[in-house]
């Protein structure tokens, strides 16, 4: 039997297989969900949201700024100096692309 549901509901079903740290086909098996469906689901979802990306911290890093200094964010071995003057979105959108 076919379960038809709400865009709002694949959301948040989405949502919920993303925060429970199960891979998709474990979520999907364990919830009886169509694995096709699933992925058919969030992959409209993307493109009915753009712009959103959820983000997991998996580790914290520090962010010190002086006026007459750069800004330095560093992750392992990766450093990238900033302006002092870089907006706050603009750091923002370079942290959620770091995040993919």
């Amino acid at each position: 039997m076919r379960i038809m549901r709400s865009q709002e509901q694949w959301q948040s079903i989405i949502e919920e297989q993303q925060s429970s740290g199960s891979t998709i086909i474990d979520y999907c098996r364990h919830h009886k969900l169509s694995l096709t469906g699933f992925y058919a689901h969030r992959k409209k979802l993307d493109l009915t949201q753009p712009g959103f990306i959820r983000a997991k911290v998996t580790q914290q890093i520090e962010l010190e700024t002086r006026s007459d200094e750069n800004i330095s964010l560093s992750v392992g071995n990766a450093t990238l100096s900033l302006p002092s003057s870089t907006s706050a979105s603009y750091l923002a959108q370079i942290l959620r692309e770091c995040a993919r």
